[in-house]
């Protein structure tokens, strides 16, 4: 899911779980990974659907609150 898709939900008023992970792919960046109903879950990607990873975690957290995200879980 893009930035401007995750905004447009939020304003929508559609819920989902905010998790973030550690990358699989290198252990030292983070992902966003959104749960919804039914099953459904996306990752934050960028333009080219590529999936976003992030280094510093502080940096990672304000995006989210950019985004209109109000809580996360964090799984380390």
């Amino acid at each position: 899911m893009q930035r401007e898709e995750v905004k447009s939900k939020q304003a929508e008023g559609v819920l989902f779980d905010t998790h973030v992970i550690a990358n699989p792919a290198n252990t030292r960046e983070w992902i966003v990974f959104f749960k919804k109903g039914a099953g459904r879950s996306f990752f934050l990607v960028d333009q080219q659907e590529q999936v976003e990873s992030f280094a510093d975690l502080n940096g990672l957290i304000e995006e989210l609150r950019q985004l209109g995200i109000k809580g996360a879980e964090i799984h380390i």
